[in-house]
């Protein structure tokens, strides 16, 4: 689920990964979250 998430480039997304598309789009519009996706990737501590 990681490699898709965070590597595998979609044609749907223009190219990007799904991480990738989300933090453009929570750059451009901050309001509609509610959690920074930048806080989600895994790391030590998961």
């Amino acid at each position: 689920m990681a490699a898709y998430t965070f590597a595998r480039k979609l044609k749907t997304l223009s190219g990007l990964a799904a991480y990738q598309c989300n933090c453009r789009v929570w750059i451009s519009d901050p309001d509609g979250f509610i959690v920074d996706p930048i806080h989600q990737v895994p790391g030590l501590d998961t």
